[in-house]
């Protein structure tokens, strides 16, 4: 059973660009991008079940995640769509458009391969644990609960978009955890659906980044075979944080270069 997704919708016209953040990001993080796309075309930005101010739900399957974003195109009568996804994202939207390719005008793939990945969060678990445990009263508390398990201050930085005020003071986890936890095989694996999507495809890779190795180019070449391969050099797996204007100049170049 599909679970209605929270979303942010610029309006506007045109075939409508649909945003899906990866793990343990929300629609949130894509703030600046959203702003200066909605320019010249409608997005859509969504937070994944267990993510963001989406409903929590058991179940991380990328059958079921592209189930939740599919069913949100019906619910806002959204006929065909450029998606884009990162990382676990990307995942996502690989499954979506191998199993609907009719709903799907392009893809824009973010630092991910369509393939098995190994477990690498936990420390990220560890560390978030400790600091629901720890019940934080303000975001420097936060952090030291964190840097406990997690050294990389940029990575702690980005956890802590997860934070909200609790009803009773404090700080608290928005996120899903146990949900996602418990789910985190599935999220390592590859992407749902079988065979190619044919349609035309965007794969973004950072420079100092390991998801996307050129060993890996065969397999994404066979799932994506109409893509085109850009790698921004001086970025890792956040390559649209660390990246942010050549990241919109790669996918305001490649959506400008399709039919609308």
């Amino acid at each position: 059973m599909s679970v209605e997704l929270n979303y942010h919708d610029t309006g506007g016209e045109g075939t409508p660009l649909v945003v899906v953040h990866g793990l343990l990001g929300s629609a949130d993080n894509w703030r600046s991008h959203v702003r200066q796309w909605q320019a010249r075309r409608r997005v859509v930005a969504v937070d994944l079940r267990n993510h963001g101010r989406s409903p929590h739900a058991e179940g991380m399957s990328y059958r079921e995640m592209a189930a939740d974003v599919l069913a949100l195109m019906d619910r806002l009568r959204i006929d065909k769509a450029h998606l884009l996804g990162h990382s676990m994202g990307g995942k996502v939207v690989i499954s979506l458009a191998r199993q609907v390719p009719e709903r799907v005008a392009s893809l824009i793939v973010a630092d991910i391969a369509p393939q098995a990945y190994g477990h690498d969060h936990d420390a990220v678990f560890a560390g978030l644990r400790h600091l629901e445990r720890g019940k934080p009263e303000n975001r420097r508390e936060a952090d030291a609960l964190l840097a406990e398990h997690v050294a990389e201050r940029a990575t702690r930085l980005f956890l802590a978009t997860n934070l909200e005020r609790g009803e009773h003071g404090g700080l608290k986890l928005r996120v899903g955890l146990d949900q996602i936890e418990a789910g985190y095989r599935d999220i390592m694996q590859a992407p749902a659906g079988e065979g190619a999507f044919e349609g035309p495809t965007l794969v973004l890779r950072g420079g100092k980044s390991h998801y996307v190795p050129d060993t890996a180019l065969a397999n994404l070449r066979e799932v994506l075979p109409n893509s085109r391969l850009v790698t921004l050099e001086e970025a890792g797996h956040w390559l649209h944080a660390e990246q942010p204007e050549a990241f919109q100049s790669a996918v305001e170049e490649f959506l400008d270069s399709l039919p609308d």
